[in-house]
């Protein structure tokens, strides 16, 4: 597991509640530019989207379309073997003749699927489908787009409730043993495909997406690791961007430690941000008499679930890592807030349920105890893109680093890193580049109170595009990302700009 990534990787989709393609032996010797798409009903998800139903119909009639389009597993061997990506649209609902384009979305993760979280937030972008058709995609290696598989529900269940902390020499070994037999797995189930999930894999197949579908340019909406994306493509394809949003930025020039440290000071900002809101309501808060107390009686109720778990979901226990989990996936909206305020409430009681139910949110698991295979790709996404592969011995010595960005959550970030050690494939960069010019302009919107994405990405973000291309839109709020917070002024600058081309001032701040 990538703690400090899966973080990173989830956007809304994946907060309460909520046919495999794999690799072909196609020869795609013909133009896979000339394909042409078979749009048709949706299926309901597969197990590695995360289950469910079919998406349901659009509110004013209108119905989600799916398709398959092929591209090639290796973009070094175009004419070889192809695989199968997975598409989801709803068409333009306005009038025909004011149509401007596809809008391709990427929801984040790396990991996360946009064929079944574009249908599960399109009333949000209702009045961006008025001139665009909304289309989402499941990432190579993601969902069905030639999923990267690796343990089975079983093994995860055990995988998740492993110590992923550790507080002497034998829990480390464990920890690193435990992480090795997760990647060992990845590599004997998904050998083909782990050399070809990049960032920039995915930035080919989007160009390729936009030939398909017959667009000039890319008009592009990238939340959370979907920035990453968006940059990255930018950078090889600076004279097809379109109009571009990247939303809830994840900082460019970081490598995988500083992303991590980045994260432990960002959730800590966030859980302190939770405590404050809860003791200056007008009712009493129900879990500390002052901010201090409400995060002193975490740090305690996790020490001691350290010592002894309490009943989760049986069979399974809310363990420390557990509780920690479910704590960070609370904090990736202010409309989570309550939820952890009663998983909190219960947990001290002995029950934990509700945190379990948010840790599972976090880690792709449904009701039905079936995970999506969120963890996997995110796990093979990262350490494609990543060069690092830290030691047990390495983070260690960094602890005392993390502990002093966030005493909660410092260890638990930190010993994410270790996820890529012992990884079959080397990664590509220490960071991507996403330098872009030429570029039409990109509007990089950040959020102060961002846990996930740390606001000080959207600067960077800028700086890394390169001059005239950034475009900084600061959002004073709470929360991963900015759009789907309802803000007027944030939705009512972003939909100015791809519905209507009006970019706004450098530097415009919505509170």
């Amino acid at each position: 597991m990538h703690p400090s990534r899966i973080l990173v990787a989830l956007s809304a989709a994946v907060l309460l509640p909520a046919l495999l393609a794999g690799c072909g032996g196609d020869s795609a010797n013909r133009d896979l530019t000339a394909q042409k798409l078979q749009w048709k009903d949706c299926p309901a998800p597969s197990e590695a989207e995360g289950g469910g139903s079919a998406p349901s119909p659009l509110p004013n009639g209108g119905t989600w379309q799916c398709a398959t389009m092929k591209a090639p597993l290796d973009w070094n061997d175009p004419k070889g073997p192809t695989i199968d990506l997975a598409l989801i649209r709803a068409k333009a609902s306005g009038d025909p003749s004011k149509r401007i384009s596809s809008l391709i979305f990427n929801f984040g993760g790396p990991g996360g699927s946009g064929v079944t979280t574009l249908p599960a937030f399109g009333e949000d972008y209702a009045k961006l489908r008025t001139r665009y058709d909304l289309v989402s995609f499941d990432p190579r290696g993601v969902g069905r787009s030639a999923p990267v598989e690796c343990e089975d529900d079983a093994q995860l269940d055990e995988f998740f409730q492993q110590d992923a902390t550790p507080d002497d020499a034998a829990e480390r070994a464990q920890l690193v043993d435990r992480t090795k037999q997760f990647n060992g797995a990845c590599e004997k189930r998904s050998k083909k495909v782990l050399p070809h999930v990049s960032t920039t894999d995915a930035a080919r197949d989007m160009d390729l997406m936009r030939q398909v579908l017959g667009d000039k340019k890319l008009h592009y909406f990238g939340i959370s690791y979907g920035t990453e994306l968006g940059g990255v493509y930018a950078h090889l394809f600076p004279k097809h961007v379109g109009r571009a949003v990247f939303d809830g930025v994840v900082d460019p020039t970081q490598n995988p430690e500083q992303g991590s440290l980045g994260q432990a000071k960002g959730f800590q900002l966030a859980l302190e941000n939770f405590a404050q809101d809860c003791v200056s309501k007008a009712t009493e808060c129900p879990i500390g008499d002052t901010a201090q107390d409400v995060k002193d009686r975490i740090a305690k109720l996790l020490n001691d679930l350290e010592k002894k778990p309490i009943p989760g979901i049986f069979p399974r226990e809310l363990t420390q890592t557990a509780a920690t989990n479910g704590i960070a996936q609370s904090l990736y909206s202010k409309d989570f807030w309550e939820y952890l305020t009663e998983g909190l409430e219960e947990a001290y009681d002995g029950d934990g349920r509700i945190l379990l139910l948010l840790s599972d949110s976090m880690n792709g698991r449904n009701e039905n105890g079936e995970y999506s295979n969120i963890t996997a790709a995110n796990v093979a996404i990262n350490c494609a893109d990543d060069k690092p592969r830290y030691t047990a011995d390495y983070v260690q010595e960094r602890l005392p680093v993390f502990r002093a960005a966030s005493p909660l959550f410092g260890d638990f970030l930190a010993w994410g890193m270790i996820s890529c050690t012992n990884w079959a494939v080397p990664g590509a960069a220490y960071h991507p580049d996403v330098s872009a010019p030429g570029s039409a302009p990109i509007l990089v919107v950040g959020n102060t109170g961002d846990p996930a994405t740390p606001y000080e990405g959207a600067r960077k973000m800028v700086e890394a595009l390169g001059k005239g291309v950034g475009v900084q839109l600061t959002y004073k709020g709470q929360g991963h990302g900015a759009y789907d917070s309802k803000n007027k002024c944030v939705q009512d600058t972003v939909n100015g700009y791809l519905l209507d081309g009006k970019v706004p001032r450098a530097g415009t701040v919505c509170a």
